[in-house]
């Protein structure tokens, strides 16, 4: 809106668009157009002082040149300087100063990848995406399934199901994802 007013502005009175007509085309109410200029035009920021808290909070938190305080080491300390806001509000904030840690978290910020590009062979896509199989033996899936235990450990579990009656085939439990989970599965598989 101010945009094209802006633009219009050269032009002759007469030549240019009534704002009544250009928040008609646009389905905006005059009202609403002139309460969000008067709001833009006000703008204070409310946080502003907690801002520099929280700056100041996650620079003294720093370890080896690197933020480590998190949302809810910012939020305690906040209450313990009697400021009391909401944990999302925290989170915005740090957001919006940057303040985020850095620290390398795997199930987060997803910036590592064991990617290493196409090794070995493709297999041909003889399937194209047509599982809906009703002779047996003729599409057989497997996949790792990475489980918690009670202990707090991980246990995977390689199985392989038939498509067509949806029967588990051959299965294997290991303490890690590794290439002989795999072997084992299919070596089941096979001998039957």
């Amino acid at each position: 809106m101010d945009q094209i007013r802006a633009d219009q502005v050269k032009l002759p009175k007469n030549q240019r668009y009534k704002i009544g007509d250009i928040l008609s085309a646009i389905g905006l109410k005059k009202a609403t157009y002139h309460d969000e200029r008067k709001r833009i035009k006000n703008h204070t920021d409310k946080y502003a002082d907690i801002k520099i808290k929280v700056k100041k909070i996650t620079e003294d938190g720093k370890c080896r040149g690197r933020l480590t305080y998190g949302y809810r080491r910012v939020q305690d300390e906040l209450i313990k300087l009697d400021v009391h806001i909401a944990d999302a509000v925290v989170r915005r904030l740090m957001a919006e100063l940057g303040v985020q840690v850095s620290l390398y978290n795997r199930h987060k910020n997803g910036k590592y990848s064991s990617y290493k590009g196409t090794i070995g062979k493709v297999a041909e896509n003889l399937l194209e995406q047509n599982f809906n199989q009703a002779k047996p033996y003729t599409v057989l899936h497997t996949d790792v399934t990475q489980i918690r235990l009670g202990n707090h450990k991980w246990a995977y579990i390689s199985a392989i199901t038939d498509e067509a009656s949806k029967e588990i085939l051959a299965f294997q439990i290991s303490n890690s994802p590794n290439r002989i989970l795999i072997t084992k599965t299919v070596d089941e598989q096979v001998t039957k």
